[in-house]
């Protein structure tokens, strides 16, 4: 059997890029496609992987710009030849399930989320947009959207990262989807015992995960809190804290672990489609007050691992920063990290290698029982029932 694993871009190592590493470690003499790919990150990361660009890649300035090309890649997808493959595989974030494939293959597309800047999100990327940007976003995306939703119907079947998503793949394409949760590397944590006085926030500085009301929120309080990442927030974000909230910026791996593992709690106030720092965070233990709504309301279990609360304003993070000392002695270290376990690496692997086998009978994958998470939505065909 002939696989093409098809994925987006190339160009950083995040969350959608470790979900196709594991998938090519499913499928070691899988070929790659994506639209434009940085050769030390493929070379460090993907080892001795035979990786395909489109005509994308050969346009100027693609390394770098090559979101500026978005108009492009459908056609792009649609001029890659895979009618020598017998399973393709999209990971789908940004344009990456528009291929074309032979009538005898199957296509399945693992889908992070369906393009946010298309669909939910797109008056929040426009509201941010500049002059020029927003005028020409409108008649963009509204092609971008139809592109979208057609290509939808080329892929055989759908695994989501997470009920949240299964939801949007649902509202977006009026497809059914199987979730199996995104890898996340829980070996690489070791759950700590003791914690410092001070609270963590790890991530993109980026307006829609809400730094914003990290800073409000703590300013108020008066209690330590150190904030982990970079983005176009960190100068105001900077300007806007007191002395008790510290800033670091970006930081090495070994940084960010040192810190999980000393914080009293990982603070987590963004709208996530999955969310891997709640995972890490709790594969060393530490408790994890989060927003209640998407991907967080599957990682983290209120009153075990973590809490949540409810609105996005400073006010219900202050009330929950509250509640969370009021009974921090109630947080078991060791069931936190056995809880985060269950999205490790080898979990993933068993769930999506059970999904493929159960769409293509004639590979030899795990057996039957050994099945997803599944989540049925709506009642057009697809893989299953209720997890």
């Amino acid at each position: 059997m002939r696989v093409a694993l098809i994925h987006y871009w190339l160009v950083n190592w995040r969350g959608g890029e470790r979900v196709l590493k594991a998938i090519a470690d499913l499928f070691p003499e899988a070929d790659i496609y994506t639209h434009v790919a940085d050769p030390d990150l493929v070379s460090r990361e993907l080892p001795g992987r035979r990786v395909l660009t489109t005509f994308i890649a050969r346009l100027p300035f693609a390394k770098r710009h090559y979101q500026k090309y978005l108009p492009l890649m459908p056609l792009a997808l649609e001029q890659l030849d895979l009618r020598a493959y017998d399973l393709v595989i999209s990971s789908e974030s940004g344009p990456a399930k528009g291929v074309v494939v032979s009538p005898h293959a199957t296509h399945v597309c693992y889908c992070h989320a369906p393009m946010r800047y298309v669909w939910d999100m797109y008056h929040e990327y426009r509201a941010h947009a500049g002059g020029l940007t927003r005028t020409v976003m409108a008649p963009l995306l509204h092609y971008m959207r139809l592109w979208d939703q057609l290509s939808a119907q080329r892929v055989d079947h759908y695994v989501a990262n997470s009920r949240f998503v299964a939801s949007r793949i649902e509202k977006y394409y009026r497809r059914p989807a199987d979730v199996v949760y995104p890898p996340v590397a829980v070996d690489r944590f070791d759950a700590a015992t003791e914690s410092e006085d001070f609270y963590l926030s790890v991530g993109q500085l980026v307006s829609y995960k809400r730094p914003d009301l990290l800073v409000e929120a703590f300013n108020a309080l008066g209690k330590p809190l150190t904030i982990i990442g970079g983005g176009e927030m960190l100068p105001a974000l900077r300007r806007a804290a007191k002395p008790n909230v510290t800033l670091l910026g970006p930081q090495p791996f070994d940084v960010i672990r040192d810190h999980y593992a000393r914080c009293r709690a990982l603070v987590f106030p963004a709208l996530e489609d999955f969310g891997i720092v709640p995972v890490e965070a709790m594969a060393s233990g530490k408790p994890v007050i989060a927003f209640g709504q998407g991907g967080a309301t599957e990682t983290v279990v209120d009153g075990v691992s973590g809490l949540f609360f409810h609105e996005q304003t400073a006010d219900a993070l202050i009330d929950a920063i509250r509640r969370f000392e009021s009974r921090s002695d109630g947080f078991d270290p060791r069931a936190i990290r056995a809880h985060a376990e269950r999205f490790s690496e080898e979990a993933f692997k068993e769930r999506f290698r059970a999904c493929v086998s159960r769409v293509m009978p004639g590979w030899q994958g795990s057996e039957p029982h050994a099945l997803a998470d599944r989540v049925r939505v709506g009642a057009r065909r697809g893989l299953g029932a209720n997890e």
